[in-house]
């Protein structure tokens, strides 16, 4: 029986992903919804210059309930009169008054929502005599369902995870820019320039070739730690998987040395502006504080990590057969033995592409740093680089480049990441599921999140430190965005830590590593998954190696946290 188990089939990355949306549905049956209000706090950046962020107020939690519309009315009909109340809770008198003229026993959310009337402001005046409290309720999708067509149905999360967001988030945004790199490195891929540069640095390395890995790992960690490189390791994972392979690892090692390299570096990030550069704004400490500790933290997480691959890496070069990823790493393999000697000749046009290349990195990495480029910015950018690349490849008669070709292998790169663009959505539709990440809206998840707060309460130090550590880890799987997990939980955490008696700056160092480590394991995050897409792998299959790499991030992370209690950082 037990060789039975063991031979069992990998679940599709599809498949896992709709057992996590039914799992999360069956607890938005058992876990009442509840919501926050917010409010807007400012901060400075890296760079001096002051930002504003809405966040939640931690002691503002309550359950979903039903208004006590007769105490509403009461309430309402109190400040009716007073100008000055209406205009701090946001109220149209005129509205109010036609609402006061009805029966309040007919009142529904949607007629006070039509009044101008919110909850945050009810509650925020009037307390919880607003509420009818004999049951908080739950916020539970239909089993089908749209939005005009009876509510978000559990059914209809594919199609709802891939619409929502815009042009630069999640999942709309990530699901164009996927698609476009994809048809991009269509057209390189079909030039044969990253092919002819893979077979000139192999036969010029003389032996050298296993220092670069190393290399490329802090590289890709630095990039993480300075800019939050993330869905920027989406192209470089399309030259990196066959150039490693063909160094003789496999593509493990590939999306390891960039995507999980990069996680790496956000994890003990000293700068990253998306990630520890919030999180300290939102705490109240000052931003790029605590450099002295993470800069050398940086250091040594960055080369145990490539030590730990490296490990790997060379049991798979002596070893090939021995990876989880051999047969499927096939594709890679057969594609580089059909290559002929004429197309390994690195030719004058090879050249040219791959500068080309570089430079639209270089423009990509200066966009993103100076001028705050982002997913619209960035799909432009590498569609340039196809672009380009595909024309110099015409010009030189490069494996009978046509403008016809051209669009073939954009359509085709286009069509490689296709299935990989739909577990965007798919995975987004997780966190719709149990009710959004929007702090003002019911939902189990902000349920969630006030239980682990209130469960830190009263603990030992360092134990409430590893707690919000292992928290962080969690609702990483849940919300990958970093900036969306700081504005979610920092507001909770750092007031947390002045009870626990520790620094705020360690309830950030929490916050950070479980947000970066995490982002290179759960199956919701949109890089990853395009990462690995582009190598062929399955989540799962890339799940039995990472989750050992994850428990020896853990250790590390747990690590630097008791020291950082026991210096006391600050």
């Amino acid at each position: 029986m037990f060789k039975n188990i063991t031979k069992m089939k990998t679940p599709h990355t599809y498949a896992i992903i709709f057992g996590v949306v039914i799992f999360a549905w069956i607890l938005t049956f058992l876990i009442p919804a509840g919501r926050f209000s917010t409010h807007d706090i400012t901060y400075k950046d890296n760079n001096g210059t002051e930002k504003t962020r809405t966040v939640l107020q931690q002691d503002s939690f309550r359950y979903y309930y039903h208004y006590n519309m007769g105490a509403v009315q009461k309430d309402l009909t109190a400040i009716a009169n007073n100008p000055e109340k209406l205009d701090e809770m946001g109220i149209d008198k005129g509205d109010l008054d036609d609402l006061l003229k009805t029966n309040s026993a007919e009142w529904t959310d949607e007629d006070l929502s039509d009044a101008g009337i919110t909850d945050a402001a009810l509650y925020k005046e009037f307390g919880m005599g607003i509420y009818d409290q004999s049951a908080p309720l739950h916020k539970t999708a239909r089993i089908w369902g749209t939005e005009d067509t009876g509510g978000f149905g559990v059914l209809n999360y594919v199609f709802e995870g891939l619409v929502t967001g815009d042009r630069t988030g999640t999942a709309v945004g990530i699901v164009a820019l996927i698609l476009v790199v994809g048809g991009s490195f269509g057209i390189i891929m079909r030039t044969g320039a990253v092919d002819a540069g893979i077979y000139a640095f192999i036969n010029t390395s003389k032996g050298l070739e296993r220092a670069a890995l190393p290399l490329l790992f802090f590289v890709f960690s630095l990039g993480g730690a300075t800019f939050g490189m993330a869905e920027e390791c989406i192209p470089f994972a399309m030259v990196m998987v066959p150039f490693v392979i063909a160094l003789g690892y496999d593509s493990i090692v590939a999306v390891t040395v960039t995507f999980v390299a990069s996680q790496v570096g956000n994890a003990v990030s000293w700068m990253s502006p998306f990630s520890v550069a919030i999180a300290q704004g939102i705490a109240g400490i000052p931003v790029l504080s605590g450099t002295s500790f993470r800069l050398p933290m940086w250091f040594i997480v960055t080369a145990l990590s490539a030590a730990y691959m490296m490990i790997y890496a060379e049991k798979i070069r002596k070893h090939p057969e021995s990876s989880v990823v051999y047969e499927s790493d096939k594709f890679f393999r057969d594609r580089m033995n059909e290559t002929t000697e004429e197309e390994k000749e690195f030719k004058l046009g090879h050249k040219l592409i791959l500068v080309e290349m570089l430079a639209v990195l270089v423009w990509i990495v200066w966009g993103v740093t100076q001028e705050g480029y982002y997913i619209p910015e960035i799909a432009s950018q590498f569609f340039v680089m196809g672009f380009v690349a595909g024309v110099t490849a015409i010009i030189f008669k490069l494996n009978g480049m046509t403008i016809n070709e051209m669009a073939a292998s954009f359509q085709s790169g286009v069509k490689d990441l296709a299935g990989t663009a739909v577990v965007v959505g798919m995975a987004k539709g997780i966190l719709l599921v149990l009710g959004g990440s929007d702090a003002t809206e019911p939902s189990a998840l902000n349920t969630i999140l006030h239980y682990i707060g209130e469960s830190v309460h009263g603990i030992p130090a360092f134990f409430g430190a590893e707690i919000m550590y292992l928290f962080q880890s969690c609702f990483n799987l849940a919300v990958t965005s970093n900036s969306g997990q700081a504005a979610l939980t920092m507001p909770i955490m750092a007031p947390l830590s002045d009870v626990l008696g520790i620094h705020r700056q360690i309830a950030v160092l929490a916050y950070q590593m479980g947000a970066g480590f995490v982002d290179a394991f759960t199956p919701v995050s949109a890089a990853l998954i395009g990462v690995l897409g582009v190598a062929h792998i399955d989540w799962a299959t890339w799940a039995k190696f990472q989750i050992k790499m994850q428990g020896f991030f853990f250790l590390m992370g747990t690590i630097i946290l008791f020291i950082a209690c026991m210096i006391g950082l600050q």
